[in-house]
């Protein structure tokens, strides 16, 4: 294996991440506003501001899913068990002895096992909760015609933020873990320029040099 920086992240998929952050970010301080955690906007504009944010995340979404599968990227975020537990040993004890992290960044697996476990988690169980309880939550004046349309609406509201609580948790999770091991600045720097280092193997490498070789920076 050698190390060499190759371009792991497509200019889309930096696109798509930061056009992401920047949305959630919207989406959680008008939500927690929206429920009553602080008073920064008024609660019409915090609506429309929410409302809109979320329809451009779904969007985005939707052509981030079209790009995963098309291009095959869907398979980095397959879960596995290989090395699960000295990864989360790591994050658990290792990290506050100053121990490496055991995970080596591969060309065909840029993620760690806990990564690709917690990034399932959300792609297949939080975001869709979020995303159903957040167009029934929308859409109430069309299906509350019954009874028991406020005790569902108080339902679908709480689940709704319940999903909320959770992408939070997952944002102060994320951004304290990159302050962890090289530094932040280290760890955000391959999602500006798309370089990162990772372990080719001599196949990997002389592919790349042969046929993509504007992904390798010279060594």
């Amino acid at each position: 294996m050698t190390k060499r920086l190759v371009k792991v992240y497509p200019r889309f998929e930096r696109l798509w991440h930061w056009t992401q952050m920047v949305l959630i970010m919207v989406l959680m301080v008008t939500g927690f506003g929206l429920n009553g955690l602080h008073g920064l906007m008024p609660f019409g504009p915090a609506v429309m501001v929410h409302t809109i944010a979320a329809l451009v995340l779904l969007l985005v979404w939707i052509f981030a899913t079209f790009w995963l599968f098309t291009t095959g990227t869907w398979k980095q975020f397959v879960p596995q068990l290989d090395g699960m537990i000295s990864v989360l040993r790591f994050y658990s004890y290792g990290v506050f002895k100053g121990e490496p992290h055991p995970h080596k960044k591969l060309y065909w697996r840029k993620h760690n096992p806990l990564q690709i476990l917690a990034y399932f988690g959300l792609k297949m169980f939080v975001f869709p909760m979020i995303w159903g309880t957040g167009l029934l939550y929308l859409t109430y004046n069309f299906w509350a015609a019954d009874e028991g349309a406020t005790f569902t609406l108080y339902v679908i509201a709480n689940l709704h933020l319940l999903a909320g609580y959770i992408v939070a948790a997952f944002v102060v999770i994320h951004i304290y873990l990159l302050t962890i091991g090289h530094g932040f600045r280290e760890h955000v720097k391959p999602m500006i320029n798309g370089y990162e280092e990772v372990d080719l193997t001599d196949a990997q490498e002389a592919y790349l040099e042969a046929n993509e070789p504007e992904r390798l920076l010279p060594r």
